[in-house]
């Protein structure tokens, strides 16, 4: 079977929001491993779809799986262990030694300060408790396999969550009020810094890889402060009495895996990596 050259990393999913805000950041250069991405329409450097001929696809050291089903019913979520399956059988054909797999932080439900051996996972959504299903499935992919997996908790991604036509200017935002006047507060991180995480990942020897770990910034952020650092402004509401105010992650675990990636932004410095990765697309 003929492949073509090389590279450190094949992104798969590369048609996805969340994979807009990352490629350019990726296609500037800003780390230093070669990047190839596979879509299944044409925003990617290689059109595949699972199921096609692999001989398109290059060698890889790591495999990105940024793909993932996000609505739907829980028999449609579920096709998110069908592409977990797909990237763990990509990486024994195409020679890589980890996978990254985009799970979510809302595995764990509400609460503060949640780590990885901590803090239980209770979903509170079907598309947490289908990540959860898609991390136990990776989880024993693992067992035995020569290949390293780790599931990424994934925190809000600035320009990629429920505020980014807001932060765009595109609708007006609403927030809820809590009984203290303040919004909500959340764990986020910028695209240029979950792309420095990411090849950091990518580059750490398969023993030292962790297999679940929260991806996010140091601190939490108002979601108010965002919308404040972008110039827009914001309607309120008051908050119903099922509303969280506090939703957050602990990555003492990330910050140990990866002692060389910064992880420290507050709003300003987070509009202002999203507008950095704007400017580049």
């Amino acid at each position: 079977m003929k492949h073509r050259l090389a590279c450190d990393i094949l992104v798969t999913g590369a048609g996805g929001r969340l994979a807009g805000r990352l490629g350019p950041v990726w296609g500037a250069g800003d780390t230093a491993l070669t990047t190839v991405t596979v879509s299944h329409g044409h925003a990617g450097d290689i059109r595949w779809s699972p199921g096609d001929p692999i001989d398109v696809l290059p060698r890889c050291d790591t495999i990105i799986a940024l793909w993932g089903i996000t609505a739907g019913d829980p028999v449609a979520l579920n096709g998110n262990i069908r592409l977990a399956e797909t990237a763990h059988d990509l990486a024994l054909q195409l020679g890589a030694r980890r996978v990254l797999h985009m799970s979510s932080a809302g595995i764990y439900g509400p609460g503060s300060n949640m780590s990885e051996t901590t803090a239980q996972p209770r979903p509170a959504t079907q598309y947490g408790h289908a990540k959860l299903r898609m991390e136990q499935r990776v989880a024993r992919l693992a067992t035995n396999s020569p290949v390293a997996h780790c599931c990424l908790r994934l925190a809000n991604v600035v320009g990629a969550d429920s505020l980014a036509a807001a932060l765009t200017g595109q609708n007006l935002a609403q927030l809820d009020r809590f009984p203290d006047g303040g919004g909500p507060v959340r764990s986020y991180i910028a695209p240029g810094m979950l792309a420095r995480v990411l090849a950091g990942l990518a580059a750490l020897p398969p023993d030292r890889l962790p297999s679940v770990v929260n991806v996010a910034a140091r601190h939490p952020v108002a979601m108010a402060n965002l919308l404040h650092a972008a110039g827009r402004k914001i309607s309120w509401r008051d908050a119903p009495a099922e509303a969280v105010q506090t939703v957050t992650l602990d990555v003492t675990r990330l910050s140990s895996a990866l002692p060389d990636v910064a992880l420290d932004a507050d709003a300003v410095a987070m509009i202002e990596d999203l507008k950095n990765t704007q400017a580049g697309s």
